[in-house]
């Protein structure tokens, strides 16, 4: 099979543990450009948080943000794809969250709301490289909603997730963990594999002709979405067992490994 796109997440599967892209990596996707395939990141991030790293890579690249609830062109910023959680689904994760003491990351028109000032809302703000609005309800934000994240301890998300579940309209929002203390929720017609099929679309490119690599949860959609779904090796058990391969980890540039092998049919 001939691989013409290349959808690759962020965190702890492009940049290594100490949150860094490699030389070795970074050679290896221009070499894949070089040779005609469509790179793209595939993250939970909001725009941001990746052009940072786009920069880096040198290329201007498709991204997919927020989880697949916007896709657009990193020069022109054009938006290719986009979805907002509906206004009533909104106000529910907020009246929820407001009940449970969350401390709520929204995101909306590529603004930055949250429901707190306290360390974990600062420090997110830090890490998205966006200032934050603090808002008491929904109405103070001005526009619909492409994500909201919930950063809190790990051990409260798992408590209340069984009866968040059932309180949520299954139909209309999805929702799933990025990182463990990061609960995030999207329409659910915004997933990682329908922003790659919206991609599809605007390159020609089939399903059968794309490789998507992943480490976590929120790359689930994609993995099972790709005519190569490839998890990482640092990478939960039972996200390696829906992957048709698992590459080396981060630390071990398990992205360029997978890129040699499956785009040049070499090893390294």
């Amino acid at each position: 099979m001939t691989y013409k796109l290349i959808a690759v997440d962020i965190d702890g599967t492009l940049l290594n543990s100490k949150g860094e892209l490699t030389q070795k990596t970074k050679e290896k996707i221009l070499e894949a450009v070089n040779e005609g395939v469509v790179f793209t990141i595939s993250t939970g991030r909001p725009i941001q948080g990746v052009m940072p790293l786009v920069e880096k890579i040198g290329l201007d690249i498709p991204l997919i943000t927020y989880n697949g609830s916007m896709v657009l062109k990193a020069k022109t910023m054009e938006i290719i794809y986009s979805r907002s959680l509906m206004a009533e689904d909104s106000k529910k994760i907020f009246q929820i969250g407001s009940d449970w003491d969350m401390t709520m990351m929204i995101w909306s028109d590529n603004k930055l709301y949250s429901n707190k000032e306290n360390e974990k809302s600062g420090h997110y703000s830090q890490i998205t490289n966006t200032p934050l609005i603090v808002v008491k309800s929904m109405e103070e934000v001005e526009a619909g909603v492409t994500k909201f994240l919930w950063y809190e301890d790990e051990n409260k998300i798992k408590e209340f997730m069984p009866d968040l579940i059932g309180r949520l309209n299954s139909k209309t929002v999805s929702v799933h963990t990025s990182r463990p203390y990061f609960l995030e929720f999207v329409d659910s017609m915004a997933s990682k594999a329908i922003a790659i099929e919206k991609l599809g679309e605007v390159y020609d490119i089939k399903r059968e002709e794309v490789i998507a690599i992943g480490d976590s949860y929120n790359d689930i959609s994609m993995l099972e979405y790709a005519g190569m779904g490839i998890a990482m090796d640092n990478a939960p058990d039972d996200i390696k067992k829906i992957a048709d391969y698992v590459t080396k980890s981060c630390d071990d540039d398990g992205v360029a490994h997978a890129i040699d092998r499956f785009i040049f049919g070499g090893k390294i």
